[in-house]
């Protein structure tokens, strides 16, 4: 079984997680300013990524372009990864390629210390995602775990490019906030997934 076989249901059952989903996990963070290239490249081919709404459009011309900028603003703290095997419990089905990983290690050769998964909605079901998104979370607490990382919470993000959910796992419940942002607050998005690594 693989990470996008997981509902939220069949992830909380088989972890053995609660589920909270009535905190406001980042409304007193503020939005950062983004960069002129990131602006030029969400105005320029949002558009066109909507128009031909696919998960794999979406993830190339809307998602790797503010993940990219992430990368570049909290740089050397992270590395990113994309469509990387992330194996950790192939018996749990805690296996095969995620959409994106980002570790809290400047080593970009393999994942050492994954902190925040993201998960593309599937069909732009932003719940359908949230299984596979808790499923990678709670291996990427496994791998820290084995490898004696000290990160007691670990975050996520399902998204469809232009609207996005935000998750935090911590002492086995996992947090879904209770708000959504979209890509016209791309300046929050940014913000939040900075406060992940802080």
């Amino acid at each position: 079984m693989a990470y996008s076989q997981f509902t939220l249901s069949k992830a909380k059952d088989q972890f053995q997680l609660q589920i909270d989903e009535t905190q406001d996990l980042f409304s007193t963070i503020k939005g950062i300013q983004i960069s002129d290239l990131l602006a030029t490249i969400l105005e320029r081919y949002v558009p066109l990524a909507l128009a031909i709404n696919t998960e794999k459009a979406r993830s190339e011309m809307i998602v790797a372009p503010i993940l990219l900028e992430f990368r570049e603003m909290a740089e050397p703290k992270i590395s990113l990864f994309s469509g990387s095997t992330f194996n950790v419990d192939k018996e749990k089905g805690l296996a095969g390629p995620v959409d994106f990983i980002i570790s809290s290690s400047p080593n970009q050769l393999f994942i050492t210390a994954p902190v925040i998964a993201i998960a593309e909605a599937k069909n732009e079901n932003i719940i359908r995602g949230m299984g596979q998104c808790v499923a990678e979370m709670y291996a990427a607490k496994l791998f820290n775990e084995r490898e004696g990382n000290s990160i007691p919470t670990i975050y996520g993000a399902v998204t469809t490019g232009d609207h996005w959910k935000f998750l935090k796992l911590e002492d086995g419940t996992v947090y879904i906030d209770v708000k959504e942002y979209y890509l016209v607050n791309v300046d929050k998005i940014l913000a939040i997934l900075l406060s992940m690594i802080q």
